[in-house]
C-alpha cells in the first residue's frame, strides 16, 4: 500500500509525468466529445433496432472506441489504421526493404515505415466508410440523403478516422502508453454504464446462475491474464571482467527477462481486425444486391454465423499473430550482438550465433505457451455464448481481455517513468 501511495505521489508531484498523464486525459476528453457528434440523416429508432443482438456491430463498436453506437463522425475509429498496420507488418515478410526499415534502420526507418502505414490508412478508410454507409443506407438507418450528402458523410467519417489516428499517435509520443490501445480502452470504459444498466434492467432470477458464473469466470480470466502477462523467464547473464586504469570492472551476474506474452494485446486486436474486415466487405456487397456475388456472400455469411468455425478461425489468428508480432519485436540476433558489445554472455553458451540460437529457442517455446493461452482466453467468451445464448458475453469477454491488457501495459509504462525519475 505504501508503494502504491508513493507512486501516486510521484505521478502528481513530478511535472514531466504529470504533463504526460494530463495530455492523455485531455486527448481522451477530445475523443469522447467527437464520439458524441452524429453524422447527418441518422434514424435513431432504426439504428437501435439494427444494433440489437448484432455481434458484428458490437465488436466493430469496440474498435471505433464507442463512436459507432450513435454513428458519430469517428464511427470508423482506429480500425483503418490497425488494418493498415497489419498489412504493413505482413509486407515485411515479403519485402526485405520494408523489413530493414522497420528493424534495422533505427528511428528514421521506423518513422518512414509508420508514414507508409498512415498513407495506407486513407484509402482503407474510404473503402470501409463507403461500404459501411452503403450498408446502413440499405437498412434504412440513414435515410433522405442525396448523393452529394452521402459523399459528404463519407468524407466526414474518413476525416474523423484520420483525426483519431493522429490523436492516437500524439498520445503515444507525448503521453504514456500506446495511443491506439488507449483509445479502444476509453471506448470500452465509456460503454460500461450502458452495459451495466442493460444487465440490471434485463435481470431475471432465472438467469442468476449465469450472471454469477460469468462474474466468477471474468475474475478468473482477469487473474490469469495478469499472471501470464507478468510471467517471465529469467535467462542468467554474466559480464566479463575488464581492467581499466588499474581497476577491474565487470564479473557481475544479472539476468535477461523474457516475457511469456511478449506481444501483449496486439494479437487480439490484429485477429479481430482481420475477422471484422471480411465481414464488413461481405455486408457491403450484400447491400448492393449483386447477383454474381450472391453465392460468395452467402458462403462467407454462413461461415461467420457458424460459432465453431468462427471460434476456430479466431483462435488460429490469435495464435499466428502472437508468433508473428513476437518475431517482429524480438530479434535474437540483435539481442546477441548487444550482449556481446556490452561484454556479457550466457554461462555455458558461446557468444554470437550460438547465443542467438539459444535465445531463439527459448522465445519460441515461451511464445507457444503465451499464444495457446491467449487464443483460449479469446475464444472462451464465444464458448460461453454458445452455452448460454447471450450474445453480449462474446462482446464483453473480448472487451474485458483488451481492457485488462491495456491497463497492465499502462501500469508498466508508468512504473518505468517513475523508476526513471527516481534514478
Amino acid at each position: 500500500m505504501k508503494n502504491f501511495i508513493h507512486k501516486l505521489k510521484v505521478i502528481f508531484t513530478d511535472s514531466a509525468i504529470r504533463k504526460r498523464v494530463l495530455f492523455v486525459l485531455g486527448a481522451l476528453v477530445i475523443f469522447r466529445a467527437l464520439a458524441t457528434i452524429p453524422i447527418p440523416g441518422v434514424d435513431n429508432v432504426v439504428l437501435e433496432q439494427f444494433f440489437e443482438n448484432n455481434q458484428f456491430l458490437g465488436l466493430l463498436n469496440i474498435f471505433s472506441g464507442g463512436g459507432l453506437a450513435n454513428l458519430s463522425i469517428v464511427m470508423l475509429g482506429v480500425g483503418p489504421f490497425i488494418t493498415a498496420s497489419i498489412i504493413m507488418q505482413l509486407m515485411t515478410v515479403m519485402s526485405p526493404k520494408l523489413k530493414s526499415l522497420n528493424t534495422e534502420e533505427g528511428e528514421t526507418g521506423r518513422a518512414k515505415f509508420t508514414q507508409y502505414s498512415r498513407q495506407l490508412t486513407l484509402p482503407l478508410a474510404i473503402v470501409q466508410g463507403f461500404g459501411f454507409l452503403s450498408l446502413l443506407q440499405s437498412q434504412g438507418v440513414i435515410a433522405g440523403l442525396s448523393q452529394a450528402q452521402f459523399m459528404l458523410n463519407v468524407l466526414l467519417i474518413v476525416a474523423g478516422s484520420i483525426l483519431l489516428m493522429w490523436i492516437g499517435e500524439l498520445v503515444t509520443e507525448y503521453g504514456i502508453g500506446n495511443g491506439v490501445s488507449i483509445i479502444i480502452f476509453a471506448g470500452i470504459v465509456a460503454g460500461l454504464p450502458a452495459t451495466f444498466s442493460q444487465l440490471v434492467f434485463g435481470f431475471s432470477m432465472t438467469q442468476l446462475p449465469i450472471y454469477i458464473g460469468f462474474t466468477l469466470l471474468a475474475l478468473a480470466v482477469i487473474y490469469a491474464v495478469v499472471i501470464m502477462t507478468e510471467a517471465e523467464r529469467s535467462v542468467p547473464i554474466t559480464y566479463a571482467k575488464q581492467s581499466r586504469g588499474g581497476q577491474t570492472y565487470g564479473g557481475t551476474q544479472s539476468y535477461l527477462p523474457l516475457r511469456i506474452n511478449q506481444a501483449g494485446v496486439i494479437p487480439i486486436i490484429f485477429a479481430l481486425s482481420m475477422l471484422l474486415f471480411p465481414q464488413m466487405v461481405v455486408n457491403m456487397l450484400a447491400s448492393f444486391n449483386i447477383a454474381s456475388l450472391e453465392g460468395v456472400t452467402n458462403a462467407l455469411n454462413s461461415f461467420f454465423n457458424n460459432q465453431i468455425l468462427y471460434a476456430g478461425a479466431y483462435f488460429a489468428l490469435v495464435f499466428v499473430f502472437t508468433y508473428f508480432y513476437t518475431a517482429v519485436t524480438f530479434d535474437p540476433d540483435s539481442m546477441s550482438k548487444n550482449l556481446q558489445r556490452s561484454g556479457a554472455f550466457i554461462p555455458g553458451i558461446r557468444p554470437g550465433n550460438q547465443t542467438a540460437l539459444y535465445l531463439g529457442n527459448i522465445i519460441t517455446r515461451l511464445t507457444f505457451v503465451g499464444a495457446v493461452f491467449l487464443g483460449l482466453v479469446a475464444v472462451l467468451p464465444l464458448a460461453m455464448q454458445v452455452m448460454t445464448g447471450i450474445t453480449a458475453l462474446a462482446i464483453g469477454g473480448t472487451a474485458l481481455l483488451i481492457a485488462v491488457n491495456v491497463v497492465l501495459d499502462l501500469v508498466r509504462r508508468l512504473d518505468a517513468q517513475i523508476s526513471l525519475r527516481e534514478y
